[in-house]
């Protein structure tokens, strides 16, 4: 496996690698670069050499591109359903297709909306002046993506950027590594001209760091911990920034719910992916005149639903966790909630 910069596909500059493993079995998947600031600065390089004449395209010849790594996407989508579950660890049916999907729709979304990216026609004060509003790409966007959904948050932030006219510089989660290296071969056969989109894995905390506060990039996207995008807003300062964070939602159900419903929505908040969401249902506040009904609901259909098992498995709706960290994290919240009772 290899990175992608300035359309060849390379390895760490020291030539170091990091083994990658499935959160199932522990068994090892593939040895991957594990890139440094020299790796992250040449990939800026490359992607600011490419700006000035990616941004002169027309806005048809990019959503043409855009819509290419679709089609790359739909024709590979056994094999990034597989790559999905094997690195990331959920369920290949119930979970890892359907990202896949998804992903199709942002390629497609982000070339249909590059087509309508308008100026405007603004009043003048001044008489026979007229004032027109241009909208021009930034330049280089650096994206830092999390290991959640390693296909469908990356091409929130990817696509819009290269469809609006911006080349792109992208780190993923090293624990997921694998799959974003296989969501580069898309858009690497999609064939976008050299140093337009391009791929750096390592650790966050090197390659992300030099990639929002490189003066190379000029706008950053970031999808992840709260306590993460604060390093990142501090070290691009001064940047244009999409800042996309963690959250602690509640399920709230009040006493004129639908409880069937309440309980539907709360399986899907409480377990897709694994709980592994900035959109999880963290707690469930549930008003006391109908708390019986409404867990009598819940503990049935958790039983009847949630299946542990092999990711690999048709009948398996709930893989493992993805990494250490969170494992441990999790341990804590289920410590704490037995200790409370």
């Amino acid at each position: 496996m290899q990175m992608f910069v300035a359309g060849e596909w390379v390895g760490a500059a020291s030539g170091d690698t990091f083994v990658a493993e499935s959160p199932a079995t522990g068994e090892e998947i593939g040895a991957v670069p594990e890139g440094g600031r020299e790796d992250a600065q040449r990939a800026i390089n490359a992607a600011n050499r490419a700006a000035e004449s990616w941004a002169r395209t027309t806005a048809f010849e990019r959503a043409a591109a855009m819509h290419r790594v679709g089609d790359v996407i739909e024709e590979r989508r056994d094999e990034l359903a597989h790559t999905l579950t094997l690195d990331q660890g959920k369920p290949l049916r119930t979970e890892a297709y359907d990202e896949v999907e998804e992903l199709v729709g942002y390629w497609r979304m982000a070339a249909e909306d590059a087509k309508r990216l308008e100026g405007r026609l603004a009043n003048s004060f001044s008489p026979g002046k007229r004032v027109l509003l241009i909208r021009r790409p930034r330049g280089v966007v650096g994206v830092i993506t999390p290991w959640n959904w390693p296909y469908t948050m990356p091409a929130e932030l990817i696509a819009p950027a290269l469809a609006c006219g911006n080349t792109v510089v992208w780190t993923p989660a090293s624990t997921t590594a694998v799959a974003a290296i296989a969501l580069a071969g898309c858009v690497a056969e999609a064939d976008l001209p050299p140093g337009v989109f391009n791929l750096v894995t390592g650790p966050g905390a090197i390659v992300g760091d030099e990639i929002a506060r490189n003066p190379g990039t000029h706008g950053i996207g970031f999808i992840g911990s709260t306590e993460t995008g604060r390093k990142v807003a501090e070290a691009a300062v001064g940047k244009a920034l999409v800042l996309e964070l963690g959250g602690n939602g509640p399920v709230v159900v009040l006493d004129d719910a639908d409880l069937d419903q309440a309980a539907e929505a709360t399986v899907t908040a409480c377990f897709l992916c694994a709980g592994q969401s900035c959109t999880a249902g963290e707690r469930l506040l549930v008003h006391r005149d109908v708390r019986e009904a409404f867990v009598s609901r819940l503990a049935r259909l958790v039983t009847e639903r949630v299946v542990l098992g092999d990711p690999f498995a048709d009948g398996t709706t709930l893989g493992p966790l993805n990494n250490a960290g969170v494992a441990v994290k999790m341990d804590a919240h289920v410590a704490d909630a037995v200790e409370r009772g």
